[in-house]
């Protein structure tokens, strides 16, 4: 039995992730978003690309982690990562702009000057397009390559989205792959449009869910 098999078959769940597993999670993430096409477009160099896509998503949890939803992780009982997925809750997704302002420093040390501009340019196509009708929304879904394909990552998404479905709550996100699209529409997510970043950047799909709408089956 191979190391990807023997972590599945001892059986994992799905709970708030720790404090102390900050490092953990944004290293997951970092293997996930390895060959993102939005994140190498902001970090066009790739040498040390997955360290500074980690320290991105150290300084991501910091923002998410107090907000309705926070960060979930799929984990085994002996507290092996699997996946993580961020959510937050409606009217929650939008940091404020003080906090936006004290966090430059931390992103421009991981972004550097010009990453930070582009960084800058994805934020700010990603707000002009968000939704304004109240939703949950959800930023961030990784598993770890090692097990992609074998349903943690479905496992994230369905149980918010059995939350959403008994109160009666849509969903929101940006798919950054077009090849990612089909696995979002199984569980009721539909393509709303096209967000086409600047500077011949990559395109990212933005997806609503309505409540009731699909499981992911």
């Amino acid at each position: 039995m191979n190391a990807p098999t023997a972590l599945l078959s001892a059986g994992y769940g799905i709970r708030w992730a720790r404090p102390a597993e900050s490092r953990a999670v944004a290293a997951l993430l970092a293997r996930s978003f390895a060959d993102d096409p939005v994140m190498a477009w902001m970090m066009p160099d790739g040498s040390g690309r997955e360290p500074r896509i980690a320290r991105y998503f150290r300084l991501n949890q910091r923002q998410q982690r107090p907000r309705a939803g926070g960060v979930r992780v799929a984990a085994t009982a002996g507290g092996q990562l699997l996946g993580a997925a961020l959510w937050s809750g409606p009217g929650r997704w939008r940091t404020s702009a003080l906090r936006d302002l004290l966090t430059v420093p931390a992103y421009a040390c991981v972004f550097g000057a010009s990453g930070l501009r582009r960084a800058a340019d994805v934020q700010n196509a990603l707000h002009e397009a968000h939704p304004d009708a109240p939703h949950w929304y959800l930023p961030t879904l990784g598993t770890d390559p090692a097990v992609q394909g074998a349903g943690v990552g479905s496992a994230l998404v369905r149980q918010q989205l059995a939350a959403c479905d008994r109160l009666g709550q849509p969903a929101y996100l940006e798919s950054s792959k077009d090849s990612n699209v089909p696995f979002y529409e199984r569980f009721g997510f539909r393509v709303t449009g096209e967000i086409r970043l600047p500077d011949q950047g990559p395109a990212l799909w933005p997806m609503w869910r309505d409540p009731g709408t699909g499981t992911g089956a």
